[in-house]
């Protein structure tokens, strides 16, 4: 379901493309440490706006380096470390843990289930540290199964369950911005849930598979999604405004006002070329 709050590379300069792919190797980096190596398969460049923007908000020292790594070996390439870095390293495995595990009672995909047990002995910690974050990954996947399972044609409360989620991850800790960060992430995530059932409406036409706008009966129209989107990202950047930000604030600024369009725009297109 992520893979939508990206940057438009093109767009940046060659110092933002280079801070921008530090801290996703800085995640990556330290999801090898904290996970595993099988681990660092499942991350996502939507966790490196989760980092930049607690980063941009509470400015932290940070430490830099050099790294070789399996997919890049001939590469130096440059990685960023500091506590919202490795803060976003720990969401992304509990998020890819209990994804799959879904998968797996859904599906029984073995796959799913391999992966998620290479998990297994670092979530418990996870689950310590951040009990409310992980708490509410496993509250909003159940209540989507039972939405799903349910037929659901208001897309309103699958976006709703899938925003309160992100509004949770992106409260690192409850002091004066959390409530701004909760409704960013709440308007973020109903984004993301739309914009993925849009891309694969056709798909999971085919595969009979649930989405809220085939359950709406209402036809493919992409022109009313849109619309749809354009409300919730009004929403999201209106509260992120709010924020004292400053460090990094171009690059946030492409993400959420470029990236995320280029992205589901391009998608879309694809979707639609393949079937």
């Amino acid at each position: 379901m992520f893979g939508f709050v990206t940057a438009c590379i093109g767009e940046l300069s060659k110092e933002q493309r280079s801070r921008y792919g530090g801290i996703y190797c800085g995640i990556c980096r330290q999801m090898k440490y904290r996970a595993s190596q099988s681990a660092r398969l499942t991350l996502s460049y939507d966790m490196v706006f989760l980092s930049l923007l607690l980063m941009s908000l509470y400015e932290p020292e940070e430490e830099q380096g050099v790294l070789h790594c399996a997919v890049h070996p001939l590469r130096r390439l440059n990685w960023i470390d500091n506590e919202y870095v490795r803060y976003a390293a720990d969401m992304n495995t509990a998020l890819a843990y209990y994804n799959l595990m879904d998968d797996w009672q859904d599906d029984r995909k073995l796959s799913a289930r391999l992966l998620a047990g290479s998990f297994e002995d670092v979530l418990p910690a996870i689950e310590q540290r951040y009990s409310r974050q992980c708490g509410a990954i496993a509250g909003c996947i159940r209540q989507l199964r039972e939405l799903e399972q349910g037929n659901c044609p208001n897309p309103d409360e699958p976006a709703s369950c899938f925003g309160r989620l992100l509004g949770e991850l992106l409260v690192y800790r409850e002091d004066l911005w959390a409530p701004t960060l909760r409704q960013v992430g709440f308007h973020l995530g109903r984004f993301i849930y739309m914009a993925d059932a849009a891309v694969d409406y056709r798909a999971d036409a085919r595969k009979h598979k649930y989405n809220p706008f085939l359950a709406m009966e209402t036809g493919e129209d992409w022109a009313r999604w849109e619309e749809y989107l354009v409300l919730a990202m009004g929403r999201c950047t209106a509260y992120y405004e709010k924020l004292p930000l400053v460090q990094d604030k171009a690059l946030l600024d492409n993400i959420l006002y470029s990236g995320v369009w280029v992205n589901f725009r391009g998608k879309g297109a694809k979707a639609r070329e393949e079937t």
